[in-house]
C-alpha cells in the first residue's frame, strides 16, 4: 500500500513540474517581509507580512503587486493581498485598493475597497473592480467614477475599460459632469486619450445656454463640439432646432442641421422649416435654405414665407426675417412674390424688393417686379411695402414705389382688365385685410370697365390725370376720382380700340399667384437631400465575463481540487471552496454539473 502511495505522489509531483513549465507561477520578491504558515486558516498557503524594510512584493508575468500582507497559495498559483495594495502593469497602469486577489492561472485580478485605477489620461474609482489581464480589460458593476481633467467627471452603474484602445464603455445611469454642461445617457463610449464620447439611446447635454437631446450622437469633450443623428434637437432659450443630423459648437454657440429641419420660436410664435440650417445663439440669427419656409402662426390665419434662402436675425423683440431668391408669401387674403422679402417684426414692415442677379445662368435669375395680390387685385412696382400692426398683425397699408401698376380682371368679359398705373401707389386696408382706399400719384393712367347695378357693361373708360383716388368694396371699385388735369373718354365696348385695351407695362401674372401653401414651391428646382454619413452603427461586444474567461476560471477551479487515487477510485477531499471563481457574480457562473443524489448536501440542493 505504501509503495502504491509513493508511486502516486511521485507522478503527481512530475505532473506538477510539467504544468509549471507551461504556466508561470507567482513569484515572491525579496523585500524583507516576514513569512509564516497557518494551515488552519490558510491551508497550503504561505503568509507574508511587511517589515520595516518595506511592503510585501509579489510578481507575475509583467505585473507587480505590493501590500502589507499577502497570502500566497502556491498550488493554485493564487494570491490574496491585504492593506495598502498597489498593482502596477508596466509604466502606465496602476491600481490601488484595500484588498486584492489575483490568479496566475486565470490572470483575473479582483480589487475591493476604495479602488483607484490610474492610466495616463484618466482615473477610475470604484468599490470593486475586475481586471482581466488576458483581454486587458477592467470592469465594475456597482457604480464607478472616471475623472479626466479637461472632460469632467463620468459616473455610471456599470463600466468597462479597454486598455489597448484607451476606451471606456459606461452603462446605466451615465452622467458626465463638466463645468460647462452635464451629459446624461444610457450608454457612453469614451476614449480617454482623445476625449471623444459616443452616445447611445436617449441622451441629453444641458448647458447654461442650450439643451441638446439625441438618441445617437458624438461629442468631442476637448473641442466642445458634437454631432447628433437620431431624433436630435437643440433648445436655445425660447428657440428649438430639430433635424435629421446636427452639428454643435459650444464655444461659439453655433449649431447646424441637415434634412427635415424645424426651428420653433416660442416668443414670436413662428416656425421655420428647410433642409439645411445654421443657428448662432449669441447673434440671435438663423440661416435656412433648401425649400426654406417660415410660418408666422396667427390665431385664425397664418402667414407663410418661402424662398431659396431665409435669414432671421435679432433679439426676439427686434427680429428681422429676410427671404432671398424667388421669395414668396402667402396668406388666405394676401399673397406676394419678389426677388427678396424683408420683414421687420417689431415695426410690422414687410418689403418686397428687386435684387439684381449676378448671373443669368442661376436659378430664378429672370428679373420680375415685386408683385402683390389682394382678392381680385394685382399690384406691381419696383418696390412694395406692406405695413402691419405688430400686435394684431392686421395689414394697415401698402406703398408701391416707382412704376406702380394695379390690375383687376373684369370677370364678365374674356379679355377685359381694369388698370391703373402711375409713379406711386398708396393703399389702406380695412379690418378684414381688404383694400378699401387706393391713391395713385403722378402721371396716373387708367382703364375701367364700367357696369351698372345689373352688371351690364356701360362702357370702357380710359383717362389720364395727375392723381387718382379710389374706394373699394369687396375687391370691386366702388368709387374713383381723378384729381388735377383729367383727360377722360368713355367708349362703347365695340368702339374701344383693341390695341388700347392694355396700358404700357401691362403684365398679368395670375399663373404665378400662390393659392395655397403648396403653390409656394411649384417652380422650385428638384430637391435632392444629402445622404447623412458619420457615425457607425452600434456593434455589441463580448461580455466581460465571456466564455473564454469562464472556461479559464472553471479549469482553475477543477485543478485546485485535491484528488487522491486509491484502488482506481478518485475521491475529493473536503477542502475550502475553490478561489478562482468566488468573486464572479453567481448568476454569471455556469450551472454546476449534476452529481448523484447520494452525494448532494442540503446546501447543494438549494
Amino acid at each position: 500500500m505504501f509503495k502504491n502511495l509513493f508511486i502516486l505522489l511521485f507522478f503527481s509531483f512530475i505532473a506538477t513540474q510539467s504544468f509549471a513549465q507551461k504556466q508561470k507561477n507567482i513569484e515572491i520578491k525579496d523585500s524583507g517581509a516576514f513569512g509564516s504558515i497557518d494551515e488552519e486558516k490558510f491551508p497550503g498557503a504561505r503568509i507574508l507580512t511587511r517589515s520595516d524594510a518595506g511592503q510585501v512584493h509579489v510578481y507575475h508575468d509583467g505585473i507587480d503587486m505590493w501590500c502589507d500582507q499577502a497570502v500566497v497559495y502556491g498550488k493554485e498559483n493564487f494570491v490574496e493581498a491585504y492593506g495598502n495594495v498597489l498593482m502596477k502593469q508596466g509604466d502606465t497602469i496602476q491600481m490601488v485598493a484595500k484588498y486584492a486577489e489575483y490568479s496566475g492561472k486565470t490572470q483575473l485580478a479582483v480589487a475591493k475597497g476604495e479602488v483607484v485605477l490610474t492610466e495616463p489620461s484618466s482615473t477610475l474609482t470604484t468599490e470593486k473592480l475586475f481586471f482581466d489581464r488576458t483581454k486587458q480589460q477592467a470592469f465594475y458593476n456597482d457604480f464607478g467614477k472616471v475623472v479626466r481633467d479637461s472632460s469632467g467627471t463620468i459616473t455610471s452603474t456599470v463600466g468597462r475599460y479597454y486598455m489597448q484602445k484607451k476606451k471606456y464603455r459606461f452603462l446605466n445611469t451615465v452622467e458626465l459632469v463638466n463645468p460647462e454642461y452635464t451629459l446624461t445617457t444610457n450608454q457612453l463610449d469614451f476614449y480617454s486619450e482623445s476625449g471623444h464620447a459616443y452616445m447611445y439611446g436617449p441622451s441629453t447635454i444641458v448647458g447654461e445656454t442650450s439643451t441638446i437631446y439625441c438618441e445617437r450622437g458624438f461629442y468631442d469633450t476637448n473641442e466642445d463640439t458634437g454631432y447628433f443623428i437620431k431624433n436630435s434637437k437643440i433648445d436655445y432659450d425660447n428657440r428649438q432646432v430639430v433635424g435629421d443630423s446636427m452639428y454643435f459648437d459650444r464655444k461659439i454657440d453655433f449649431a447646424s442641421a441637415t434634412n427635415n429641419i424645424t426651428i420653433t420660436d416660442t416668443i414670436n410664435n413662428s416656425i421655420i422649416r428647410g433642409h439645411y440650417a445654421e443657428v448662432y445663439k449669441a447673434k440671435d440669427s438663423a440661416f435656412v435654405t433648401k425649400r426654406a419656409l417660415a410660418v408666422s402662426l396667427q390665431e385664425n390665419d397664418s402667414i407663410y414665407l418661402h424662398a431659396d434662402t431665409l435669414m432671421v436675425t435679432g433679439k426676439e423683440n427686434h427680429r428681422i426675417t429676410r427671404a432671398f431668391r424667388n421669395a414668396k408669401l402667402y396668406k388666405s387674403d394676401v399673397s406676394g412674390k419678389a426677388d427678396s422679402i424683408h420683414v421687420n417684426h417689431q415695426t410690422g414692415l414687410t418689403q418686397l424688393i428687386n435684387l439684381s442677379q449676378s448671373s443669368s445662368q442661376e436659378a430664378f435669375a429672370t428679373k420680375r417686379r415685386p408683385i402683390l395680390w389682394n382678392l381680385k387685385n394685382q399690384m406691381t412696382g419696383d418696390t412694395i411695402h406692406l405695413k402691419s400692426n405688430p400686435d394684431t398683425e392686421k395689414i394697415d397699408s401698402l406703398i408701391v414705389f416707382e412704376n406702380a401698376f394695379m390690375i383687376s380682371k373684369d370677370t364678365l368679359s374674356d379679355d377685359g382688365y381694369s388698370q391703373i398705373k402711375g409713379k406711386r401707389l398708396i393703399g389702406l386696408f380695412d379690418t378684414e385685410n381688404q383694400l378699401k382706399n387706393v391713391n395713385i400719384y403722378k402721371n396716373a393712367e387708367s382703364i375701367f370697365y364700367m357696369r351698372d347695378e345689373n352688371d351690364e357693361l356701360v362702357g370702357i373708360d380710359k383717362a389720364r390725370s395727375a392723381n387718382i383716388e379710389m374706394v373699394f368694396s369687396n375687391g370691386d371699385i366702388d368709387m374713383y376720382k381723378r384729381i388735377l388735369n383729367p383727360e377722360a373718354k368713355t367708349f362703347p365696348e365695340e368702339e374701344f380700340p383693341k390695341n388700347s385695351k392694355k396700358l404700357v407695362g401691362f403684365d398679368w401674372r395670375e399663373d404665378e399667384r400662390p393659392l395655397n401653401v403648396e403653390d409656394l414651391f411649384k417652380d422650385d428646382p428638384p430637391l435632392e437631400l444629402v445622404k447623412i454619413n458619420g457615425l457607425e452603427p452600434f456593434v455589441p461586444e463580448e461580455e466581460f465575463f465571456d466564455k473564454a474567461l469562464l472556461d479559464r476560471v472553471e479549469k482553475a477551479d477543477e485543478e485546485a481540487k485535491p484528488k487522491i487515487r486509491v484502488s482506481g477510485i478518485t475521491s475529493e477531499t473536503n477542502e475550502p471552496e475553490p478561489k478562482a471563481s468566488r468573486q464572479i457574480p453567481k448568476k454569471i457562473l455556469k450551472q454546476p454539473k449534476l452529481v448523484p443524489a447520494i452525494k448532494a448536501s442540503s446546501k447543494d440542493e438549494e
